[in-house]
């Protein structure tokens, strides 16, 4: 197991042996307050981009459901005819950045998460670290109204106009402490700067969201298959909270499943995929963007992989807001 993997753990299970990691995240409070301070100043130049820009991510280090979030956003905005284009640092792609990220590239370049929204949404999307030069590279292409920026909280580089960030509250905030004893990435005072977005199955704010499964679906299906839940599954998964997915299929009746965790964005290899029995794999959207790529190297595997798709449905609040912070800077939504 890897160090990623131990710390994680470690933060799911709020360990306290975390506490020997203290030191640690008081350098990084330095520097990343130091930081934000010399863009704050002017001594580092923001960006700010033609048409408004709007970022949705976390102060937590891993899953919270933003991405089924913003291609929920994207499907409404789209359905209003807003021209809506994305940008993404595209982690664990391998570029070269910036690029263009279309239905047939690979997550390999891009990176997973890019990859599953486009394949969902069609949505104009651009992937690189430097986020000015994906806003170029996709109002050259496109004209646009907005641009939803995947994650970038913490990036100062980048004005933003509207910023949500989203809370998972079947994760929390852990022990409440700042990289790397804790998984939070800022102080929990930020969420008084931006709209926070409450992803929870019995929600405490107006402005909340939860998700919901639907029916599963076998890669490389020759036909419409049915799903067996009474089945034994390998549940493989790679993202940053797992339990949630694991609380997914047993919301779907699965009661028998064996768990094969890996890290966050984990670079899939087909031995990953190889077990002494021929129980079906079962496992996330996120995770089969991958795995549909790597397959096409391994057109002789023929194990059952199942997917779960889930879909983010949000408060009417959450829509009112959004009308309301688009509106706010140009942008009407009839």
């Amino acid at each position: 197991m890897s160090l990623a993997q131990v710390i994680q753990n470690a933060w799911n299970r709020q360990a306290k042996w975390l506490v020997v990691l203290r030191p640690l995240s008081w350098l990084y409070k330095l520097g990343f307050e130091a930081n934000k301070s010399l863009y704050q100043n002017g001594v580092k130049k923001s960006y700010t981009a033609p048409v408004p820009v709007m970022v949705i991510g976390n102060i937590t280090v891993g899953g919270s459901g933003k991405t089924p979030l913003l291609i929920q956003l994207v499907h409404h905005l789209k359905d209003r005819n807003i021209r809506v284009g994305v940008i993404s640092r595209g982690y664990g792609g391998q570029g070269p950045f910036p690029a263009y990220v279309a239905a047939d590239t690979l997550p390999t370049i891009v990176g997973d998460e890019p990859a599953l929204i486009v394949q969902s949404t069609g949505i104009p999307m651009a992937v690189g670290p430097n986020r000015q030069q994906s806003i170029e590279l996709l109002l050259a292409k496109h004209e646009l109204d907005l641009i939803i920026c995947d994650d970038g909280l913490q990036h100062w580089a980048l004005n933003r106009q509207i910023e949500w960030i989203v809370l998972d509250n079947n994760r929390g905030l852990g022990n409440e402490k700042l990289l790397p004893e804790g998984y939070l990435r800022e102080s929990i005072e930020r969420l008084n700067a931006a709209t926070v977005i409450e992803h929870a199955t019995d929600p405490r704010l107006d402005l909340n969201m939860h998700l919901e499964p639907a029916q599963p679906y076998l890669i490389r299906a020759a036909d419409e298959q049915l799903f067996n839940p009474n089945l034994n599954y390998y549940a493989v998964v790679g993202i940053g909270f797992p339990k949630r997915f694991y609380q997914t299929l047993q919301d779907l009746g699965l009661s028998q499943f064996q768990s094969h965790e890996f890290p966050d964005h984990h670079d899939y290899s087909i031995e990953d995929l190889q077990f002494e029995d021929d129980h079906p794999i079962i496992t996330t959207e996120k995770d089969a963007v991958k795995i549909m790529a790597l397959l096409q190297q391994y057109p002789e595997y023929q194990r059952e992989i199942w997917v779960v798709p889930v879909e983010a449905v949000l408060s009417a609040a959450c829509y009112s807001t959004l009308h309301q912070q688009l509106q706010d800077h140009g942008i009407h939504i009839s």
